[in-house]
């Protein structure tokens, strides 16, 4: 066998190990799932029309067209985060050593936990959009848009995962790392989720324009909703690329130092 067919092979034993223990202990997956739900049956439903007026519109029809792309996100950054928990339960409680003394792939572990990470996100994500359709959300999209949002959320699934798995490596057990993502996971508030920047006291205002989650909001509202979206479309690809590029090589390093050959 060549090695990358070795490689291949022992990440594909990885995956099955991390899908067997989603399926075993299915709260984090279910909890990346809820919260997002939950938020978006409050914000639609309890202040649908009171904001709805606030961004234009003049029902919770019109406001949850505006408010579901943003709750997209949360559900792609609360799925990734769990891959911290995942990541630091291995590092911390030995099974990385035992597997030091078998001839896997040191790159099978982590390769596992990204790709078991991203399947499990995008079915939370396809939930919380089917939520959405439910309570009112009707895409004015082409085949074609969609099919570029759904890019754009696997590339951002991809590049919030390698953050992920950096933020597990840094944590010193499972609690850590469950506390540390928070702020990411909830990063979309604090841009043109629930009402516009333009809304928003100036200093806010200022953040909220320049973080990497609200072009990426922007482009797939645009693409969800026929809207047109300027360059929030490459921004949002330079954003998860350079996401993805700065997790992959941190956490490559952080393995390295802490499972050394």
């Amino acid at each position: 066998m060549t090695t990358f067919t070795l490689a291949a092979t022992d990440s594909a034993t990885m995956l099955r190990r991390n899908l067997r223990h989603a399926l075993r202990y299915p709260s984090l997956t279910i909890g990346g799932m809820m919260t997002p739900i939950l938020i978006l049956l409050l914000f639609v439903g309890v202040f649908g029309n009171a904001l709805g007026d606030g961004v234009g519109g003049t029902a919770k029809g019109d406001y949850i067209g505006y408010v579901t792309p943003g709750i997209i996100l949360m559900a792609i950054a609360s799925g990734c985060m769990s891959t911290s928990v995942a990541i630091c339960m291995d590092m911390t409680e030995g099974i990385v050593d035992r597997f030091r003394t078998m001839a896997i792939s040191r790159s099978s572990l982590l390769t596992g936990h990204v790709v078991g990470s991203m399947i499990q996100t995008m079915i939370s994500t396809a939930a919380v959009i089917g939520v959405a359709v439910a309570m009112g959300f009707r895409t004015h999209g082409s085949v074609l848009d969609w099919l570029a949002a759904i890019g754009l959320m696997l590339l951002l699934t991809f590049a919030l995962t390698w953050v992920a798995v950096t933020l597990g490596l840094l944590a010193k057990n499972p609690e850590g790392a469950s506390n540390t993502p928070l702020i990411i996971q909830f990063l979309p508030f604090i841009g043109s989720t629930i009402v516009p920047p333009e809304s928003m006291p100036t200093g806010v205002r200022w953040f909220a324009e320049y973080q990497p989650f609200t072009p990426i909001i922007e482009a797939i509202r645009g693409l969800l909703t026929g809207s047109p979206n300027g360059h929030d479309a490459a921004l949002s690809v330079a954003w998860c690329v350079g996401l993805a590029i700065v997790g992959y090589m941190c956490s490559k390093v952080l393995f390295n130092r802490k499972a050394p050959r």
